[in-house]
């Protein structure tokens, strides 16, 4: 469980962590890639403060800092493919990824970049928007239920149930636009709503379906620059959208929506990461290393065959030796 002890407050070298991960065993380096994750990880406290973790531990990075950094990253992604086969070949476990954050915190770019070298016939990606008329017609977790991994496949989700605790709560108007029962809109509703949501978590969790979440924690600083980058940039034009700035307007509602929603439903197995996200590099490092933990922790292997499985394997080499 992360604590305001446990989270960094000083900055981290790259080329230091470089020096850790590598020629590390696979075995070692998966160990040392929930160890670094560990420090962004909340489990389940109470007190969970959102100020306690840093959005930026890492960004005056010179050239060789960013060398360093891009080749951790690349350790991690051929690390994460090798983990992903042996999830698809054993076809038991699956695992679910939940990225939520402010606009412009980069959840785009770091699926992109962490997910580059998985095998997309084991992996789906998932973006959810505003519910659309036939969602509103279904329970707040029905649309996201749908597109749940199968066994052996890994999910992603750019957003996700989350947001009916998050933008629905910070705009009241959309709940009563949801065609619920009036008498059911009370001052409860976020409290029960976070509730069904650990509950269906835990439900999944004795499935087989392993739970990651990720808040990319930008700064208001940063995502301003960002927001300035996307409208100087006449390629990045189309990334702005007038409801980016009218959601910036309500920072301090969101971020109270967000700390009451991770202090409420992280748990052990199903762990929020708190995603320094200033420096998208270092962001894309934590976000890989917490992926390589949870498969870490399925105790992943290939399927073996038996004995006259193998025997008839050889049988079949030899005929295919003997053609001419």
């Amino acid at each position: 469980m992360a604590t305001k002890k446990d989270s960094i407050t000083e900055p981290v070298s790259a080329k230091g962590l470089l020096k850790e991960f590598a020629g590390l065993s696979h075995k070692k380096f998966y160990a040392r890639a929930g160890k670094f994750s560990k420090q962004f990880r909340v489990t389940g406290d109470k007190k969970f403060k959102l100020k306690d973790f840093p959005c930026d531990v890492d960004s005056n990075l010179g050239e060789e800092e960013k060398q360093a950094t891009q080749q951790i990253l690349r350790i991690g992604v051929e690390a994460l493919a090798e983990l992903q086969d042996k999830l698809y070949a054993q076809d038991k476990w699956a695992l679910l990824v939940i990225f939520q954050a402010m606009d412009a915190a980069g959840k785009d770019g770091a699926i992109k970049h962490v997910m580059s070298g998985v095998n997309p016939q084991g992996c789906d990606v998932n973006s959810f928007k505003a519910p659309n008329a036939e969602e509103l017609d279904h329970d707040f977790l029905w649309r996201c239920m749908k597109h749940l991994p199968e066994r052996g496949r890994i999910g992603i989700f750019n957003r996700s149930y989350y947001e009916e605790v998050l933008v629905v709560r910070v705009h009241d108007g959309i709940l009563k636009s949801q065609k619920l029962p009036e008498k059911l809109i009370t001052d409860n509703i976020w409290k029960e709503r976070l509730g069904d949501i650990s509950n269906f978590e835990s439900y999944l969790n004795k499935n087989g379906v392993l739970v990651v979440k990720i808040f990319l924690n930008v700064s208001k600083k940063e995502q301003k620059k960002r927001f300035l980058e996307r409208i100087e940039k006449p390629e990045k034009n189309w990334k702005f959208s007038n409801s980016d700035l009218t959601e910036r307007k309500f920072w301090d509602e969101y971020m109270a929506a967000y700390e009451d929603m991770i202090r409420k439903t992280a748990t052990e197995k199903s762990p929020w990461y708190v995603v320094p996200a200033d420096n998208k590099l270092y962001a894309r490092i934590v976000v890989a290393a917490a992926i390589l933990h949870a498969l870490n922790s399925m105790k992943l292997y290939y399927p073996k065959v038996s004995e006259e499985k193998v025997a008839e394997l050889q049988r079949i080499k030899q005929m295919l030796l003997e053609e001419e």
